[in-house]
């Protein structure tokens, strides 16, 4: 496994993260632990979950699967650089989600007794709070890291602007803001090369890709179809049509590599110099496998010319729209 610096602090993560998204909802827990073991086995240290997740479990679900998962000791805990979010609500309460000093506060500890810990590595914003000033949500974050409760701050699915005025009124107030942006990004969706990358490498932040394989249809979805027959939902077939001609190149192409379309895809993330880790979510042991493969990988330039060509990226704003 390589590591990384997270951004422009000190904490070393692998170029892989463990997205755990899946646990509870798809993965049972027995899986999730071994899913997890051999992760930690393979040398991945960087968890990523959200205090929100559960799905039909109920919210919270899955940070209570990672706390069973540390309480059984062995250094699992401390083996693991942790990341979970807050934003979303978590009951019919008024103040039971966003980004109030309130909801921060609870949040915090009610994710730190669901992963039986006493600090989290990299507390993230789930989402931008358009209504909460940045004043109070750093007076909140202050507090936590004084109080020992978290030691990073992190954003998620936030535009350039906001990770510019968040940093500028951290910097305001001598605190070290945020050293990480998790966002929406694969070779199909390249949307945060305009703005929020720039805005991110230029505050020092590295970026954690979610949906690295745009939901599988990177990850050979053709090449499934064709040798499974497995039908689709109507929803995933008129996405596969409307990328089908970039897909049918892009799937010959990884044939000529000689790698398979996900490792292939997942390879390519971490090759761009703005990204720190791309977050996988396996379901079982084989797709953890499947995603570990993707970081001995090594592509070249021609071989990331081509894949431009085949998904064409987006310039810096405003040279993309503008001259």
């Amino acid at each position: 496994m390589e590591y990384t610096h997270l951004g422009r602090s000190g904490l070393s993560v692998s170029r892989l993260c463990l997205g755990t998204m899946n646990f509870g909802p798809q993965t049972d827990e027995a899986t999730s632990f071994e899913i997890m073991d051999a992760a930690q086995a393979a040398g991945l240290n960087f968890f990523d979950t959200a205090n929100v997740y559960g799905s039909k479990q109920g919210r919270g679900a899955t940070e209570s699967i990672l706390g069973r998962y540390f309480a059984q000791g062995g250094d699992r805990r401390e083996n693991t650089v942790l990341a979970t979010k807050v934003y979303g609500d978590m009951s019919q309460r008024p103040n039971d989600g966003k980004l109030s000093a309130l909801n921060i506060r609870r949040s915090l500890d009610e994710s730190l007794k669901r992963l039986q810990t006493d600090y989290i590595d990299l507390f993230q914003f789930h989402h931008v709070d358009r209504n909460t000033p940045w004043d109070e949500i750093w007076q909140a974050m202050e507090t936590a890291v004084a109080q020992g409760k978290i030691l990073y701050a992190g954003s998620s699915n936030f535009a350039g602007w906001h990770i510019a005025t968040a940093q500028a009124e951290a910097r305001r107030r001598n605190f070290t803001g945020l050293v990480s942006e998790q966002s929406l990004y694969n070779l199909i969706k390249r949307d945060i090369e305009r703005e929020v990358i720039p805005a991110a490498q230029a505050n020092g932040m590295g970026i954690m890709p979610w949906s690295p394989l745009e939901g599988g249809l990177l990850g050979g979805v053709l090449k499934k179809q064709n040798t499974s027959g497995r039908r689709v939902s109507p929803e995933s077939a008129a996405k596969i049509e409307k990328y089908r001609p970039a897909l049918e190149a892009y799937e010959a192409f990884c044939a000529e590599l000689g790698h398979e379309p996900g490792d292939v895809g997942l390879a390519w993330l971490m090759h761009q110099s703005a990204v720190t880790a791309p977050i996988i979510g396996p379901r079982t042991m084989e797709q953890l496998e499947a995603g570990l493969r993707a970081v001995t990988v090594k592509l070249d330039q021609a071989a990331l010319a081509r894949l431009d060509e085949i998904f064409p990226g987006y310039k810096t704003a405003p040279e993309d729209y503008a001259w």
